[in-house]
């Protein structure tokens, strides 16, 4: 398994920031990532969390998205600051801060709340294509699962234009809920009094899934990678640049998002709340629009900008799931592997309740996604402030007094209202007689005291953290041990590189007392068609080349052999080795870089993953 060493390794640092140029210039090569994190900011389950908001509350829930938005400036910018400082994603950080249990914890958490984003795109996108051209909605759910070729088809011109294609869809919303929001004529009075913070026993669970719905642990993530791909001066002048310009493009790109989040609440009230209208449903929401609005299009612009916002969101959602998997794991798939991987996660689900409770089973699906996404995001929030706090990782650029109270105060926030929720579904479970089954005391209760037990555990100092894992057997010192290795292989490509690959298999070889096997492969036509039954004048002039090195080492006192393999160069490496029974390999690597390694270099890796023998790279002198 090839370890992942860079956020997003195929774009990683692909973007040029111009250094001859004026602030503007600099500030668009910057923008950008804030733009892709912010279409999680209003997803469909924002829809979802905003509409039943304004209907149900009016506009008393304005100030918790106001105040989810300000929380997201704030986290996202520690994020960005996490990427451009340490040069590792939050996944990255949390692997080699935490033990691997605890690791693959977070990450089976962080997948979880992937996959309930992914559900809210899932259904939003079919919701708006069912709006738009009436196709059922389980029908329209099988549908997503083809967007994949849509990402395929953007990633091919990079992430520029990824970017572009996503503040694109981005405006599309912010045009649409400007109209709607004009068509509305909300009361400007009670818009003022609805950042005023009140909240009651009734709204806590719409409150806490638009907090889940805004505030987005992928998001996290997601950003500490994308920053990344900016091509930056690695020193203190040049990050302190890239962290003022990105700081910049999150307010942006985000208030952009606050503007969006608040107009459909403020929309939903004026046309349902104001009407004594109980909305259950987008659909329902949809339908009434046009006749309580007053005009036809209101209706249409409301699934049109549905469905920009399921298909913005599903591009960053395979990046956020791509980012986790490699920075938890170290494990890398191809992109439209992962994405298949995550939506069918997501579908499946939807399908099954849509099939079982019907289609208006799909507005509680949106509202609880967004409620999984909000339990998940201390895991996210704590461990993010901590390691943006600690000089020992940032330096200069560690949080100072005041980010570090409030992004203290934004944590406890959001671990209280987590708690006050989960125990309130807990109550109200017990009460109507769920108390009473094995599933709630022998999995739900010893379930939700484990995820608090890690939770305490990630925000734990580092120093306690180690004081309650050390066992005492790990200080005691462990005594050398030299390997010995009676056979030792050597892969020569008959260039100049082998001097440097022979002088160290021979001072090895005489230090074991070791039998040296020289190998080479004859790579040309005779060789991949006739195998080792090529006799040509390439076979024979390598067999001559190798068998003078092999006399050099001979006249050295060491017992040599040579082994000529035939075609595909790895396998017939690996192939010598395991009939030679060869316990160190010694082989030369080159020093490519771009289309060259891509062309030359991928023997090694290829060869050092078959093999499970010691592999001794040597490098090639300048």
């Amino acid at each position: 398994m090839k370890e992942a060493q860079q956020s997003l390794s195929e774009v990683h640092g692909s973007v040029h920031i111009p250094k001859r140029y004026g602030a503007i210039r600099r500030f668009i090569a910057f923008a950008g990532p804030a733009y892709l994190v912010s279409v999680g900011y209003m997803d469909p389950g924002n829809w979802a969390t905003d509409i039943e908001g304004g209907a149900r509350f009016g506009y008393q829930l304005l100030w918790v998205i106001l105040m989810s938005n300000l929380m997201a400036v704030l986290l996202q910018t520690l994020a960005a600051r996490l990427g451009i400082v340490v040069g590792k994603d939050l996944a990255q950080a949390c692997r080699d801060e935490y033990p691997k249990p605890v690791s693959i914890a977070l990450w089976i958490l962080c997948e979880i709340a992937i996959t309930a984003c992914d559900l809210a795109e899932v259904l939003g996108t079919a919701i708006g294509l069912n709006l738009l051209f009436h196709i059922p909605l389980v029908i329209g759910v099988l549908i997503t699962g083809f967007d994949t070729l849509l990402l395929l088809l953007l990633q091919n011109f990079g992430i520029r234009k990824i970017e572009f294609f996503i503040v694109m869809l981005v405006s599309v919303m912010g045009l649409c809920f400007g109209i709607e929001l004009v068509l509305s004529k909300p009361s400007l009075h009670e818009i003022v009094g609805g950042f005023v913070p009140h909240l009651t026993p009734e709204s806590l669970y719409i409150a806490i899934g638009i907090l889940g719905a805004t505030v987005m642990p992928h998001n996290l993530y997601l950003h500490s990678a994308l920053v990344q791909t900016r091509s930056i001066e690695q020193s203190p002048e040049g990050k302190a640049q890239a962290c003022r310009f990105n700081l910049l493009d999150t307010s942006v790109a985000l208030n952009a998002a606050f503007f969006i989040n608040a107009a459909i609440l403020i929309v939903s009230a004026s046309a349902f709340w104001k009407n004594g209208i109980v909305v259950t449903e987008i659909q329902q929401a949809h339908q009434l629009l046009s006749p309580l609005l007053g005009a036809t299009i209101a209706s249409t612009l409301f699934a049109l900008a549905l469905l920009a916002a399921g298909q913005s969101s599903t591009l960053t959602g395979t990046y956020a799931g791509q980012i986790v998997m490699e920075g938890f794991l170290r494990l890398k798939l191809h992109p439209v592997v992962r994405r298949l991987l995550t939506r069918f996660l997501a579908i499946t689900p939807a399908v099954i309740v849509l099939a079982i409770k019907g289609e208006d089973s799909a507005y509680d699906l949106l509202i609880f996604s967004q409620v999984v996404l909000s339990m998940q995001l201390p895991f996210a929030v704590i461990p993010l402030v901590k390691f943006t706090s600690d000089p020992a990782l940032m330096g200069s650029f560690a949080n100072k007094f005041v980010v570090k109270f409030f992004s203290f105060i934004i944590s406890l926030v959001i671990v209280v209202l987590n708690i006050a929720l989960v125990s309130n579904v807990l109550i109200k479970w017990y009460v109507s007689g769920g108390g009473g089954s094995w599933v709630f005391w022998g999995i739900i209760i010893p379930l939700v005291v484990a995820i608090l037990f890690l939770l305490a555990y990630v925000s734990l100092p580092k120093r306690w953290r180690i004081r309650m894992m050390a066992k005492p057997e790990e200080k005691e010192e462990l005594e050398p041990v030299s390997p010995h290795y009676d056979v030792i292989g050597v892969a020569l490509d008959l260039g100049k590189n082998d001097v440097s690959v022979l002088s160290h298999a021979r001072q090895l070889a005489q230090s074991h007392n070791a039998r040296v096997v020289l190998m080479h492969v004859v790579e040309g036509v005779g060789g991949q068609i006739y195998g080792q039954e090529a006799n040509d004048e390439e076979a024979r002039k390598d067999f001559t080349h190798l068998e003078n090195h092999a006399n050099q080492l001979r006249e050295a006192g060491l017992e040599v052999i040579s082994a000529l393999g035939y075609g595909k160069v790895p396998k017939e490496i690996v192939r010598i080795c395991n009939e030679h029974k060869v316990k160190l390999l010694i082989m030369g690597a080159h020093g490519h870089r771009g289309i060259s390694d891509i062309i030359f270099g991928t023997t090694v890796n290829k060869v050092r993953h078959a093999l499970k023998i010691p592999v001794l790279v040597v490098q090639q002198p300048e």
